[in-house]
């Protein structure tokens, strides 16, 4: 689907999927100012209409005052209406009908090591349930419907936490940090051989479940399938079931080593997963830069003058996640392993789950919100009185606001005393800047730019091999990097990947195209962008030879109802999520941050602030579109 088509087909339709129709969409629209404050609000009008939604959009109800978590005060969590995909929670409520009883929930993991995890969440936070209360359903594979050993191929596995209903809101901050609940892909898979007996209780199944349950070796253990696995030519399964209701959904399902992938509508089987991997980690590496199918692609030789330049640096250095947040909160879990507990620093202002991440699991957080080289003076004089820390987290550039830190300095520091450096790249992206050098972990939401599309979830850690901290990261995730990263999400994502090169290069020259139009503009306050930004030749020491600037921007007016005006009247889609291949905006600051606009303001995220993804629409088109709305703002000032 084209970025018009999508701008074209959503009919500003509040609570469908972004893009239009998508069964595993990972945005959902909400397109006027009113329906984003309705849904933080948990107004009916809108949440009856909710379809879809981002996998970490929550709402917290009305009159909410929180002052630095919506989530946590203390040990009291609040159930807020995060959004779970209907798939998963269809799947969910037929483990419970099964293996629970009256007034319990569960909520599902690809494994049992995170299974656990969340019962350790439970365990600290909410110490007064009864361990009897919780418990962990896994599921395997049945030996009995799996004569042929297809199945194994691909494991089919599921961890189910149950726990008293009363207890939602634990488990589902735990699965909206950490990142790691079953995607919803894996979730209909499994649902269906579930139904269909060939997914069942691991003690009722009639051999050794250790060798699906045990975690993988890392990325060296994928090898490329031999020319007849990836020739065969399985049959088509039954169209895409999204619109039944999920107690109507037909589960007979088609055979579990194949299925129809949807973008492209070409028949793909479970064998084509360990090359689908490969593929993304080589394109995340910098080697693999062709938009060729996958076979060729793997044939392809190394693209040097991409190729991320760290001595040592392969395609064995990048781990895959289920997500970016994921990627996220399994680094700085191994991070601890590696090095034992200490604080972390958050340095700037990032996306909320990573500072909830640092503050909750291990000994806390130092919090730099705003990124600046005063607070770095001050880490400078804690760390040479003797503080340490166990890694220094950041976005480059930040989001929203758009600043870049001042990573040599950091990178200095963390030499001289001892701490790692984790970067977030998400939003600069690697063929714009490299990073690498000045990070001991870089991490990468692929959700975003590296899919684009906008329909499967993925993320990414790679590894400095002359990093400080190499050797003992490389050592763990040799035992304990477990590979959840689900078949089909992956398939899809490296169908999506293979053009991000023209992407990318495409979107950068829109979004300069955009900033032009919105900084020459009397109704703008601030534009919130790397190119323009105060921070620029930090962002600049890192920009590759033929790097821009990235797709996204933020915008500030002078009044809110200014702001609102804009919002309601700008021709694009408008939804959570980022680095969509159509332009997509957001009131961004309303969405991650409603019950502490304060707090957020504090530190220079204004409450009216307006996020823009840019996308690939035609350059002069998408500056037209902004030009007609910044004259409807004028508009209601001259009247």
């Amino acid at each position: 689907m084209t970025a018009t088509q999508v701008l074209t087909e959503l009919d500003h339709a509040v609570g469908q999927c972004i893009p239009p129709g998508t069964a595993h969409a990972v945005s959902v629209s909400l397109p006027s100012w009113k329906a984003n404050v309705g849904y933080e609000e948990g107004e009916e009008w809108i949440m009856s209409k909710m379809k879809n939604g981002y996998p970490r959009l929550e709402n917290c109800g009305k009159k909410l005052t929180v002052l630095l978590c919506p989530l946590l005060i203390g040990s009291v969590f609040i159930n807020c209406r995060f959004f779970i995909h209907k798939s998963i929670e269809a799947f969910a409520a037929a483990i419970v009908h099964k293996y629970g009883k009256p007034g319990e929930q569960a909520i599902l993991f690809p494994s049992h090591a995170i299974a656990s995890r969340c019962l350790d969440f439970f365990t600290v936070h909410a110490p007064s349930i009864s361990s009897k209360s919780l418990r962990i359903v896994d599921l395997v594979t049945n030996p009995e419907m799996d004569k042929t050993g297809t199945l194994t191929k691909v494991p089919l596995r599921i961890a189910a936490v149950i726990f008293p209903r009363e207890h939602s809101g634990i488990a589902k901050t735990f699965w909206q940090h950490t990142g790691d609940g079953v995607s919803s892909r894996r979730a209909e898979f499994c649902h269906k051989a579930f139904n269909n007996g060939s997914l069942v209780k691991q003690n009722s199944a009639s051999y050794d479940v250790t060798s699906i349950q045990r975690p993988c070796k890392g990325p060296r253990r994928y090898q490329k399938t031999t020319s007849s696995e990836q020739n065969r030519t399985p049959s088509l399964p039954r169209p895409n079931e999204e619109s039944l209701p999920p107690d109507a959904a037909v589960l007979d399902g088609p055979e579990y080593t194949q299925f129809v992938e949807e973008r492209f509508g070409r028949n793909l089987d479970m064998s084509f997963v360990a090359n689908a991997k490969l593929a993304i980690r080589r394109r995340i590496t910098g080697s693999l830069t062709a938009d060729v199918e996958l076979e060729e692609a793997l044939e392809m030789t190394e693209d040097t003058g991409h190729t991320r330049k760290v001595k040592g640096f392969s395609e064995n250095d990048v781990y895959l996640h289920p997500t970016g947040m994921s990627a996220i909160f399994n680094t700085h879990r191994t991070l601890m392993a590696v090095r034992g507990p200490m604080k972390s620093i958050c340095f700037g202002f990032p996306y909320i789950d990573t500072l909830k991440i640092l503050q909750k699991w291990g000994p806390g957080c130092l919090f730099y919100g705003h990124g600046s080289s005063e607070d770095l003076n001050d880490l400078e004089r804690r760390v040479k009185q003797g503080e340490k820390y166990l890694a220094l987290f950041c976005e480059f550039p930040s989001n929203p606001l758009l600043k870049s830190p001042d990573l040599q300095r950091i990178r200095s520091l963390a030499t001289a005393y001892n701490f790692a450096v984790v970067v977030d790249e998400t939003i600069g992206n690697f063929m714009n800047v490299h990073v690498l050098p000045y990070a001991d972990v870089v991490v990468s939401s692929l959700t975003k730019v590296f899919s684009g599309d906008s329909n499967v979830m993925g993320g990414s850690s790679v590894l400095n091999p002359r990093g400080q901290y190499y050797s003992m990261l490389k050592t763990s995730l040799s035992t304990e990097y477990e590979d959840n990263y689900w078949a089909e999400d992956a398939i899809f994502m490296e169908r999506n990947s293979r053009d991000f090169v023209s992407r990318i290069e495409r979107i950068n020259i829109n979004a300069e195209a955009i900033c032009q139009v919105l900084r020459v503009s009397p109704q703008i306050k601030e534009v919130y962008y790397p190119k323009y930004s105060p921070t620029r030749h930090y962002y600049d020491q890192c920009r590759n030879p033929n790097g821009g600037y990235g797709g996204l921007l933020s915008i500030t007016f002078h009044s809110t109802a200014e702001a609102v005006r804009f919002f309601d009247v700008v021709e694009t889609a408008k939804g959570p999520s980022l680095g969509t291949n159509f332009t997509l905006s957001s009131p961004y600051t309303l969405l991650a941050h409603y019950a502490e606009l304060d707090w957020a303001a504090s530190f220079g995220v204004e409450a009216d602030l307006v996020r823009v993804s840019v996308g690939l629409e035609d350059a002069a088109d998408l500056s037209g579109r902004f030009e007609r709305a910044l004259q409807a703002v004028a508009s209601i000032l001259n009247s």
